[in-house]
């Protein structure tokens, strides 16, 4: 069960550096939080891959009042994510031809979807962002709504703050918080149920 959840955690943090890379090599528009990320970049010189760390770790002070408690997947959250981000930009070009930029953004959307439901349902611990849409859900609150107001909120500051906004930020907006109300159910591991003795 161990292993199964460990590479399913890392598998998905990977697949979600990825797939955020590819929203971004798309030009068709950030996913909002890589809006907030390179508008924080423009202003600071600091790469975008680097704001995704930075950020994770700032995100978390949001918790207390949430009594969220982190685990293995919350830390490796703010490592991995942004390392694969700050890689994936440093090997590959934005696309130019239309129908490589949707077919990337198309790819990065559902595949965050994926790599959402594979890291939170490794039950390690959400990620500092997903954190916030898992602790205010806790309240009552539909997954779906709370994770699609949390991506309008930071896409709004991250256009004041220059970072690029195009068709592509409002797919992955309106796209991302039906995709985590299907994906994490579908990759939770489940406990074991316990044998009568």
């Amino acid at each position: 069960m161990l292993p199964r959840r460990l590479s399913q955690l890392y598998g998905g943090l990977v697949l979600y550096g990825v797939s955020s890379s590819l929203i971004i090599l798309s030009g068709l528009g950030n996913d909002p939080w890589d809006v907030f990320h390179q508008g924080l970049s423009r202003q600071t010189g600091i790469g975008t891959g680097w704001w995704v760390c930075i950020v994770g770790a700032l995100v978390l002070l949001l918790w207390i009042p949430l009594k969220q408690k982190p685990g293995l997947g919350t830390v490796s959250n703010v490592f991995v994510i942004g390392l694969g981000v700050v890689v994936m930009l440093a090997l590959f070009d934005q696309a130019s031809e239309l129908g490589a930029q949707v077919a990337l953004l198309i790819c990065g959307v559902v595949l965050n979807g994926v790599a959402t439901g594979m890291y939170i349902g490794a039950r390690f611990g959400p990620g500092p962002r997903d954190g916030l849409m898992t602790g205010l859900a806790a309240r009552g609150h539909s997954i779906r709504v709370v994770r699609t107001g949390i991506e309008f909120g930071v896409l709004v500051a991250g256009a004041l703050l220059g970072g690029t906004v195009g068709i592509g930020t409002l797919v992955y907006a309106v796209s991302i918080g039906p995709l985590a109300h299907f994906f994490v159910p579908a990759f939770t591991v489940r406990s074991p149920v316990p044998q009568p003795a």
